[in-house]
């Protein structure tokens, strides 16, 4: 039986936390779909476009990988490429408090998916796109926090 996650965030932009949490569910799953979701809540530095073309870059050694994109409700995406399971990293536990709600809701809208937490490395349990965007933007080393196709893109995008 063939197991399909979809791994949904903003990505603006993907940190190697994120990619921690995508290469782990790509160790458990048979294929993950990396969805960049545009919140609209949120000003976003890089445009969707952009976020997955790096996203792409940064995952092409990670054959079970596809990177997509989707405007609407994730239970629904899910549905659409037959998945069964969302990856979601976990930080604090004040992610957890968030991850908990959306979780429940998902499980209203659709009993059949599973939601599966990864408790991101210590070494990333500070790291946020936000924090990310901040250092970049006055010219602090992130290099240790993103890819360097990442970093490249956010000092293009700060100069």
């Amino acid at each position: 039986m063939t197991s399909i996650a979809v791994c949904p965030g903003s990505f603006d932009p993907v940190t190697l936390g994120h990619l921690d949490i995508i290469r782990r569910g790509a160790n458990v799953f048979n294929e993950v779909f990396v969805v960049v979701l545009n919140n609209s809540a949120k000003q976003s530095l890089f445009t969707v476009e952009e976020r997955m073309n790096l996203l792409k870059e940064v995952t092409k050694d990670m054959d079970n990988v596809k990177v997509e994109s989707f405007d609407g409700l994730l239970v629904d995406y899910a549905e659409s490429v037959n998945a069964s399971a969302i990856i979601r990293g976990l930080r604090a536990v004040s992610d957890f408090e968030y991850e908990m709600q959306i979780t429940s809701m998902n499980r209203v809208l659709n009993e059949r998916i599973e939601t599966f937490f990864i408790m991101t490395k210590n070494q990333y349990s500070f790291l946020s796109s936000s924090i990310v965007k901040e250092v970049a933007k006055y010219q602090g080393n992130i290099s240790e926090l993103v890819p360097p196709e990442v970093e490249k893109a956010l000092i293009q995008k700060f100069t």
